[in-house]
């Protein structure tokens, strides 16, 4: 076939070449999560993450990633019963590591925090450990679909815990797939401010990638 009658290339621009594709996909599934993170947050002083969450490549080795992510900090899907979306931004997130539990063999059930009426959307947490999970959880990422999950001085955020509480759960620890709380990636814990009543607590905190590692 003579290369005017050659098929035209179809498919995303960014996939034509092969080259590139088998480059991607030689990749550990963490880099190329950075990788597709690095291409997306190019700059964007921040971002909800949908276009990696939602491109096929990125969904297709989140929950892996982030189950990976917990594991090598302390936490297997042992220790949690539930993964919580913080914000409709991390929804992708909590679906993908469902799905990436029950591939392992693991149930794990995920719901999706509502602070409009304050409560739960999802199989009921009662009694269970919960995880809460966020897509970028840092000073940037200040502005959420709720004024009560926001960063507010350095690594404290101010969320309704008594939702959680209500609901007859305990939160094991607060996630996110980037973060930029304290002063680095080893930075592994977050201050929890109730905005109705100014209590404390203070939960261990995980970040796949610190917002300086893609830069």
């Amino acid at each position: 076939m003579s290369e005017t009658n050659a098929f035209r290339p179809t498919g995303p621009a960014d996939l034509r070449d092969a080259g590139d594709a088998l480059a991607f996909a030689a990749l550990e599934p963490r880099e190329q999560l950075r990788t597709l993170l690095c291409e997306r947050m190019a700059g964007k002083p921040f971002s909800e993450l949908y276009a990696v969450t939602f491109d096929h490549r990125g969904a297709s080795v989140l929950g892996h990633v982030l189950l990976d992510t917990l594991e090598d900090a302390g936490y297997s899907v042992d220790d949690f019963d539930a993964v919580g979306a913080l914000t409709a931004a991390s929804v992708p997130l909590v679906c993908a590591m469902v799905q990436a539990a029950a591939s392992r063999g693991e149930d794990l059930d995920g719901f999706l925090m509502d602070f409009v009426f304050p409560s739960i959307k999802g199989p009921s947490i009662k009694g269970r450990r919960v995880l809460l999970l966020d897509a970028w959880l840092s000073e940037k990422s200040y502005v959420q679909t709720s004024s009560l999950v926001t960063l507010r001085n350095g690594n404290e955020l101010s969320l309704d815990f008594s939702i959680v509480e209500h609901e007859g759960a305990s939160v094991v620890a607060v996630a996110s797939l980037v973060g930029g709380v304290g002063e680095g990636a080893d930075d592994q814990h977050i201050d929890i401010v109730n905005p109705v009543n100014d209590e404390h607590h203070t939960v261990p905190f995980v970040q796949v990638f610190h917002e300086d590692e893609l830069r």
